[in-house]
């Protein structure tokens, strides 16, 4: 079993509810995980980052943030996928992450998925003023990618829902 096939293992070990056999699991690939998170190769490092949110390892958040800065879209963006599963039911997970997803967000030169992906991210976590005024900012951007305007749109209203029902 290589380090994808183990991943989709846990990822359906963590969709069943079985704690023990996904800890073991965790324990059996940790060394594997951190090696391919430090791979020259970008493919080796995305399957690591990616497999941190399949594996539901709380413990590795500090890998996916060295994961949003990795050079390559490809690991950027699985990282960000790791971070949106992680997040749905943890949002101070996309808190602690917050200023480098406002960076990736402001970067015009950032890659377009990347950016669509870091806005689908912030939707799971609190509703700070200057996060719905930065998804407003994309969303009426014209220069924009049309998909990043629109999820820009549509994830600031429900950032500002999520904070009227706070009040």
């Amino acid at each position: 079993m290589n380090l994808a096939e183990a991943a989709a293992q846990a990822d359906e070990l963590a969709e069943n509810g079985s704690a023990q056999e996904l800890a073991s699991l965790r324990t059996e690939w940790d060394d594997e995980l951190e090696a391919a998170a430090r791979s020259a190769d970008f493919r080796e490092r995305a399957l690591a980052f990616r497999a941190v949110g399949m594996f539901r390892w709380r413990a590795k958040e500090e890998l996916l943030r060295r994961g949003l800065d990795d050079g390559s879209p490809a690991a950027r963006g699985s990282a960000l996928l790791s971070l949106e599963l992680l997040s749905r039911d943890h949002p101070s997970t996309v808190n602690s992450v917050r200023p480098l997803l406002h960076k990736m967000l402001a970067d015009e030169d950032e890659n377009s998925a990347v950016r669509r992906l870091a806005v689908l991210v912030l939707k799971n976590g609190s509703a700070p003023r200057d996060t719905i005024v930065l998804l407003e900012g994309l969303a009426a951007d014209d220069d924009a990618d049309a998909e990043l305007r629109k999820a820009a749109g549509t994830v600031a209203q429900g950032l500002k829902r999520k904070a009227q029902d706070k009040r």
